[in-house]
C-alpha cells in the first residue's frame, strides 16, 4: 500500500477541520445560508477552469442525481454545517458530523434491507456515545443566548443527515455514467449554486451592516482553497488508492485534527471532548469496515 493515499486521507482531514476554523473565525453578519453561496460561487470559479480540461461523458440519470445531491448536500447541508459551527465551535460540530458513516448504515438498514454486522452495530454505538459527550459539553462562547447549543445540536445533526443524503446520492449518479471526480464536484458545486442564487436578491442589503475590522476576502479565499478544493482533491486521492473502509476512516480523523486547534477559538476539549473525538474515530473504522472483531 503506498503512502501517498494514506497521507492525502490524513491531510484532507486536518484540511476540513482547519478550514472549519477559519470559516468559523470570518469576520460577517452575512447569514450561513449566503456565505454558503459565496463559497460555493468562489469554489466553482476555481474548479471549473480543470474540471473543462477533462473530457465530458455523462448519462442523463447521472446528471440528474448529482445536481439533487449538490442541492441536498452542499446548498442545505453546508448552510447548516455554517450554522452550527457558529453556535457549537469547529471541534463540536466536526465530532458529530463524523456520523456520516453511521448514518448510511442505518439507511441501508430502512432502505435497502442491509443488516450491519456486530463490530459495524458497536461502530454505530460508539459514535452516538461520541455525540452524547459533545452535546454535554459547553461551547466555546459563554455568551451565547439561551437554546443557541441546542439550536447547534439540531443544526449540526441536521448537516449530518443532508450530507449523507447528498452523499448516497452523489455515490448514485458516479455509479449511473458520472464524470470524473473532480467534474462530478464542481457539478454539484454548481448546481448548489444555481439553486441558491435568489439569496443575492438581498446580499446589498446584507452586506450594509456593520463592517467588521480588517479584510475577510482572504480568509474566505484561504477557506475555500483548503476545505473545498485541496480538501475534495486530497480526498478522490485517498478514495482511489486505498481500500473503501480505510479511505472512510482516515476521511474521517477531522475531529481528532481538531483537538490541538481548540484553544485558537477559546475552546477547552477536556477529558470528554477527547473521549468523544476518539470514539467517534473508532465508531467511523468499526462501521468502514476498517477494524475487524471476532464474529464480525
Amino acid at each position: 500500500m503506498s503512502a501517498a493515499p494514506v497521507a492525502a486521507g490524513l491531510a484532507a482531514a486536518f484540511c476540513w477541520a482547519f478550514s472549519s476554523l477559519l470559516w468559523r473565525r470570518l469576520p460577517t453578519s452575512l447569514s450561513a445560508a449566503r456565505l454558503n453561496l459565496l463559497k460555493n460561487l468562489l469554489a466553482v470559479a476555481l474548479l471549473l477552469p480543470l474540471a473543462l480540461v477533462l473530457p465530458w461523458q455523462m448519462a442523463p440519470r447521472a446528471l440528474v442525481l448529482l445536481a439533487l445531491s449538490g442541492v441536498l448536500g452542499i446548498a442545505l447541508g453546508d448552510t447548516l454545517f455554517f450554522a452550527a459551527l457558529r453556535r457549537l465551535g469547529t471541534r463540536r460540530t466536526l465530532t458529530i458530523d463524523a456520523g456520516g458513516p453511521a448514518v448510511t448504515s442505518l439507511a441501508g438498514v430502512a432502505l435497502l434491507g442491509e443488516v450491519p454486522r456486530p463490530a459495524q452495530w458497536l461502530g454505530i454505538a460508539l459514535i452516538t456515545l461520541a455525540v452524547l459527550l459533545v452535546v454535554h459539553q459547553r461551547a466555546p462562547r459563554e455568551d451565547q443566548p439561551a437554546g443557541a447549543e441546542a439550536a447547534g445540536v439540531a443544526l449540526a445533526l441536521g448537516a449530518l443527515a443532508c450530507g449523507s443524503g447528498g452523499a448516497l446520492l452523489a455515490r448514485a449518479g458516479l455509479l449511473a455514467g458520472g464524470p470524473e471526480p473532480l467534474q462530478a464536484a464542481t457539478l454539484r458545486l454548481a448546481a448548489a449554486a444555481l439553486m441558491m442564487l435568489p439569496l443575492l436578491a438581498g446580499l446589498p442589503r446584507a452586506v450594509q451592516g456593520p463592517r467588521p475590522a480588517g479584510r475577510r476576502w482572504p480568509l474566505a479565499l484561504a477557506a475555500t482553497l483548503l476545505g473545498t478544493s485541496a480538501g475534495i482533491a486530497l480526498q478522490q486521492t485517498a478514495l482511489a488508492g486505498l481500500p473503501g473502509g480505510l479511505a472512510v476512516a482516515l476521511l474521517s480523523t477531522a475531529p481528532v485534527m481538531a483537538l490541538p486547534l481548540a484553544a485558537l477559538e477559546g475552546d477547552r476539549p477536556g477529558w470528554r471532548g477527547v473521549l468523544a473525538a476518539a470514539a467517534a474515530l473508532a465508531g467511523v473504522s468499526l462501521v468502514a469496515g476498517l477494524v475487524g472483531l471476532p464474529g464480525a
